[in-house]
């Protein structure tokens, strides 16, 4: 893993996180089947692969974390050699003493290395800091690597929205209580 600086975010970084490659290519996704019967529904979630690898675009223009970064908790950035390579955005949402992490993001090129799980850990610690109690990952059911880092991490899936984010993706949720 490449040695990471983790710091908060300045005026100065949100041009660099706006232009961040936020899409991903996956073969896989996570369907979600809803099973109605007699007065019952379930819903599960299961892992499929596509037949072809798709292009999965970020589910937020790129210049909304610039434009949202007022009214967040936090946004950390991560630092390689000098360079900003990744970000994570903090916000507060409805459940009390819970971060919600919306955004996560890290250079393509640099992916797959452990920057995506060192921003994530750094975030807890921010979370525990502040003396919330939860965490929780929101992110489409077809990003399967945030899908696969989140239960890396020990975050347990703990919801979903359909038609979630603008593009009507399904938004999944994953937390995790560090108290």
């Amino acid at each position: 893993m490449p040695k990471i600086e983790i710091r908060p975010a300045v005026v100065d970084d949100m041009s660099r996180i706006s232009q961040m490659d936020h899409d991903f290519k996956t073969s896989y996704v996570w369907q979600m089947d809803v099973i109605t019967d007699e007065g019952q529904t379930g819903v599960s979630f299961r892992e499929v692969r596509l037949p072809r690898p798709v292009k999965v675009e970020f589910p937020r223009l790129p210049d909304q974390v610039r434009l949202d970064w007022p009214e967040r908790l936090s946004v950390l950035v991560g630092l390689f050699e000098g360079e900003l390579v990744g970000y994570i955005a903090i916000s507060e949402r409805i459940a009390p003493t819970t971060a919600w992490i919306t955004d996560l993001a890290v250079d393509p090129e640099l992916r797959r290395q452990g920057i995506g799980s060192a921003l994530v850990l750094a975030a807890q610690e921010w979370t525990v800091q502040r003396r919330l109690r939860r965490v929780v990952l929101e992110m489409q059911s077809k990003n399967i690597p945030a899908v696969h880092l989140a239960k890396k991490l020990g975050y347990e899936f703990c919801g979903y929205n359909d038609r979630y984010y603008e593009n009507q993706d399904i938004a999944v949720f994953f937390g995790l209580s560090l108290r």
